[in-house]
C-alpha cells in the first residue's frame, strides 16, 4: 500500500472483499476539570505513553517539591475510570503476540464483525484479545504508574477501575498494582446499589488476597451537608463489607471564611460547616473503628474464583456471586492470578495465602470454559486436600494452544471430576481433597462439620451486617443494626474457650457480656439499639460455659417542662431569642428566620430534679428524646457531652442536684435549611454567599426541608442494677 492509500496487488482469482483497518484517537478527554486542567486522555495500554504522562505530570511537581517529595507528599490517588472505551494501542499487535503466543493479524477482520474461519474460532480469538486488554490496562496503566511513583517513595490509592465498567479490566489485578486499593460508595446507596455493593467488596478482596493492610474508598460521594448521624448509617454498612479507610468526596480546604465553603460536588466536609467545631466525636469514632478493622486478617470460609475472560469481576447488574453465599458465612473473590501464583493447600485442606489469608472452600465460576494453566492448578489443589465446588469445564476459551488445549483440558478435567455429572453424581474425592458439582453450597458446607462463623435470630427481619477479623490473641467482631429501632437478639459466634467483651466505637468503653458456651460457639444476648454498632471481642482465656449479668432497670424520674428559652447567633438570618411552650422542630416556626435557620442555637431550661432520683449506686440519665443534629450539654455550668447520634442520652449523676439545676443545650443542624430558605428569599434577603454545593443541586432540585433543633421530649432516667 503507498503512501496515498493505493494497493498494489496481484489479484489471484477468486471472489474477493478488501478490508481496511486503522486506529485513531477516541477524542476522550479528562472530566470534570477546568479548561487550564482540560486535555486529552492518555493511551493508558501503552507503557510508553503512560511514562510520558507520568514525566510531564509529575516532574514539575518534582522540581518545586524537591527533598519534600516522598516525604511530605506520600501517596496520589487516582479516581474511578472516567476515560470512555480504548480497545486499542499503538504497539498491540506485539503485545498480543508476547502475552497469547500467537499473530492476531489475520484474524483482525473478526474486531469488525466478521467471522474467520468460524465462529467459534472468532469467539475464541475476541476472548483473547479482550483477556489482552485487561492484562495491558493493569501492567502498563496502574503498574507502570505504581512503579515510576514508588521510585520516588510514592504510593497510590486507586479505585482501579471503579464502577464505571465500560471498559474491559480484571478488577483484582487492577488493584493489586497499587498500595491502597480503593472502592466507592454513595450518599444516596443507604440501601446500596449492587454496583457500589460490588466495588467495595472488589476492593476489599483485592487488599485481602495480595495481601494490603488498608481497604479504602471514596466515601459518601454525591450528598450535600449530611449530618454526623446520616454519615454513620451510611458507613458503617460498608465498614461491615470490608472498608477501614474512608476518604471523604469532597473535603476541600477553605481559604475563606465564606459560608457554607467552596466545594466540589459531593458531601461538603470542610471547616465551614455548621458542625466543623463539633465533628470530634464522629471522627474519634470512624477512627476507632478503621483502627479496629486494621488489625490482623478478615476471616472469611470462601473463595470465590472470578470469570477469567474480561470483563474479570463480581456481576455489577446480574444476580450477585452465584451459587450465593449461605448466611453466617463470608467470602472473598480471587482470580486467576492469586489461584495459580499465590495459593496453595495446607495439610488441614485449607486454602492458604502467602500472606496469612487461608478459605475453607474455591467456588468456581459457572461456565464451562477454562484455561489449561487454571484447571492444572486446581487439580493441585485437589489433590492436596482442598474441597472444590463448580462444574466441570468442557473447554479452553481462547484461541491460543487451540485445538491441542482443548484436548488436555479435557484430559485434565476426566481426572478431576472423575464420572460427576452435575445431577445425580455429585461428589468426587481426587488426591486428598473432594470435588462437589451441582449441590446447595450450604449442604456443602455442611457435610464439612463448619459452623457458621456468626449468626443471630432475626427480628422483623432487621438487617445485622457483620464483619470477622482474627488477630494471634484475638477474634475481633464488627455487628451493625441497620434497623431504627432497638433489637435483642442471640449472636452466635465460631469461637471457643474465649470470654467476650463489649466494646464501644462511640465512647470508647469496654464491657463484659454474658455469654453461653456450647461445643464451640458462643453465644451472647445482645440488646442493639437503633442504628447500634459495636465490637465483639474475644481475647481472655476462660474454662468458664457461661457466665450471667444482671441487665439495670430503668425508672423514669421527671420530664422537663417548658418554657425554653431558645437563643441565636447575630448574622445568621434568626432573631435573638424566641421562647418556647413546648418544643417543636425549627422548620415548623412561623419566623421565617427561625424556619429556616442553620447552625448552633441554645436552649436553656430550669430542671427541677426530686431528690428520690438520686440512689446509692444508680445513674441518673438526661435523655434528649429526639435532636437533630447535635446536642452539646451542659448541667449547672459544667459540660457533660457533645451527643451526635441516638440515643441522645448522657449520664448526668455527677453535675446534678436537687431541686432547680440550670440546663443548656446547643443544638446544631445542616446548612440546608438556611440554603432552602435563601433560595426562597430575595437576593438582599439571604444570608449566605452565593454557592454551586446547593444541597441537591443538579439532582433533582432541593429536598424538603429537614426537621431541626431539640424535639425531646427531655426526660430524666434512673438506672440501677436490682
Amino acid at each position: 500500500m503507498s503512501a496515498d492509500g493505493t494497493l498494489q496487488w496481484e489479484v489471484p482469482a477468486g471472489k474477493w472483499t478488501i478490508l481496511r483497518m486503522g486506529y485513531s484517537l477516541t477524542g476522550a478527554k479528562n472530566r470534570p476539570a477546568p479548561p487550564t486542567g482540560s486535555g486529552y486522555e492518555a493511551d493508558k495500554l501503552s507503557r510508553k505513553d503512560v511514562e510520558s504522562y507520568f514525566h510531564g505530570y509529575f516532574d514539575p511537581i518534582s522540581r518545586a517539591l524537591g527533598p519534600l517529595l516522598g516525604k511530605s507528599l506520600r501517596y496520589v490517588t487516582m479516581d474511578s475510570w472516567e476515560a470512555e472505551i480504548q480497545n486499542w494501542t499503538e504497539d498491540m499487535i506485539p503485545e498480543f503476540r508476547a502475552r497469547r503466543g500467537y499473530d492476531p493479524t489475520p484474524y483482525l477482520p473478526v474486531l469488525a464483525g466478521r467471522v474467520v474461519a468460524s465462529a467459534d474460532v472468532s469467539d475464541r480469538f475476541l476472548w483473547d484479545f479482550r483477556r489482552t486488554i485487561g492484562d495491558l490496562l493493569a501492567d502498563n496503566h496502574y503498574g507502570t504508574m505504581a512503579e515510576l511513583l514508588r521510585q520516588k517513595g510514592i504510593g497510590i490509592y486507586a479505585e482501579a477501575d471503579g464502577v464505571s465498567m465500560d471498559f474491559m479490566e480484571d478488577t483484582l489485578l487492577n488493584k493489586s498494582k497499587v498500595e491502597i486499593p480503593m472502592g466507592e460508595f454513595w450518599v444516596h446507596a443507604l440501601h446500596p446499589e449492587i454496583q457500589y455493593y460490588v466495588d467495595v467488596r472488589g476492593a476489599a478482596s483485592a487488599a485481602h488476597v495480595y495481601g494490603k493492610k488498608i481497604v479504602a474508598t471514596e466515601s459518601f460521594t454525591g450528598g450535600g451537608y449530611e449530618s454526623p448521624d446520616t454519615l454513620k448509617k451510611i458507613g458503617d454498612y460498608w465498614l461491615a463489607q470490608g472498608v477501614n479507610r474512608f476518604v471523604f468526596h469532597t473535603s476541600a480546604h477553605q481559604p475563606l471564611d465564606t459560608k457554607p465553603g467552596n466545594t466540589m460536588t459531593g458531601m461538603h466536609l470542610n471547616r465551614n460547616m455548621t458542625w466543623a467545631g463539633q465533628s470530634g466525636p464522629y471522627f474519634t469514632y470512624l477512627s476507632r473503628c478503621c483502627q479496629m478493622l486494621q488489625q490482623g486478617l478478615f476471616v472469611a470460609d470462601l473463595a470465590y474464583l472470578l470469570p477469567e475472560g474480561i470483563p474479570s469481576s463480581q456481576s455489577f447488574w446480574g444476580e450477585g456471586l452465584r451459587p450465593a453465599p449461605p448466611d453466617g458465612y463470608d467470602y472473598d473473590c480471587i482470580n486467576s492470578d492469586v489461584l495459580v501464583h499465590r495459593m496453595s493447600v495446607n495439610s488441614n485442606g485449607l486454602l492458604v495465602l502467602p500472606d496469612g489469608m487461608s478459605y475453607r472452600v474455591l467456588v468456581l465460576p459457572e461456565t464451562d470454559k477454562m484455561t489449561v494453566p487454571v484447571l492444572r492448578k486446581i487439580r493441585e489443589l485437589a489433590v492436596g486436600g482442598a474441597t472444590i465446588v463448580g462444574p466441570r469445564p468442557e473447554k479452553s476459551p481462547g484461541l491460543a494452544g487451540y485445538p491441542a488445549a482443548d484436548t488436555e483440558l479435557q484430559t485434565l478435567a476426566a481426572d478431576v471430576w472423575g464420572d460427576l455429572d452435575g445431577v445425580m453424581r455429585n461428589k468426587h474425592y481426587h488426591g486428598k481433597g473432594l470435588v462437589v458439582w451441582g449441590l446447595p453450597l450450604a449442604s456443602v458446607l455442611n457435610s464439612l462439620a463448619l459452623a457458621k462463623d456468626f449468626e443471630y435470630t432475626r427480628n422483623l427481619d432487621a438487617e445485622v451486617p457483620w464483619i470477622h477479623r482474627h488477630t494471634d490473641d484475638a477474634e475481633i467482631y464488627f455487628l451493625v443494626n441497620r434497623a431504627d429501632f432497638s433489637q435483642n437478639i442471640d449472636a452466635r459466634f465460631r469461637v471457643a474457650g474465649k470470654e467476650p467483651e463489649l466494646w464501644h466505637p462511640d465512647t470508647g468503653s469496654v464491657e463484659p457480656v454474658g455469654f453461653n458456651l456450647s461445643g464451640n460457639r458462643t453465644t451472647i444476648p445482645l440488646h442493639l439499639a437503633g442504628r447500634e454498632s459495636v465490637f465483639v471481642v474475644f481475647r481472655r482465656s476462660t474454662d468458664a460455659t457461661n457466665r450471667a449479668l444482671p441487665q439495670p432497670i430503668e425508672t423514669a424520674t421527671a420530664t422537663v417542662n417548658a418554657p425554653w428559652t431558645v437563643t441565636f447567633p447575630p448574622n445568621l438570618g434568626a432573631p435573638p431569642s424566641i421562647q418556647l411552650e413546648k418544643l417543636e422542630p425549627w422548620s415548623a416556626n412561623a419566623d421565617a428566620g427561625v424556619k429556616y435557620f442553620s447552625g448552633t442555637a441554645t436552649y436553656t431550661v430550669t430542671l427541677t430534679v426530686p431528690a428520690t432520683a438520686f440512689r446509692a449506686g444508680a445513674k441518673v440519665l438526661l435523655d434528649l428524646g429526639a435532636v437533630r443534629d447535635i446536642a452539646e450539654i451542659s448541667v449547672n455550668g459544667q459540660p457533660l457531652a457533645t451527643l451526635w447520634k441516638p440515643p441522645y442520652r448522657v449520664d448526668a449523676t455527677a453535675a446534678l442536684k436537687p431541686g432547680s439545676n440550670a440546663l443548656e443545650i446547643k443544638v446544631t443542624n445542616e446548612w440546608t435549611n438556611r440554603q432552602i430558605g435563601d433560595s426562597a428569599s430575595p437576593p438582599d434577603r439571604r444570608v449566605l454567599a452565593p454557592t454551586t454545593g446547593l444541597r441537591g443541586g443538579g439532582r433533582g432540585g432541593l429536598q424538603t426541608l429537614p426537621e431541626s433543633g431539640l424535639l425531646g421530649p427531655v426526660t430524666l432516667v434512673t438506672s440501677a442494677l436490682p
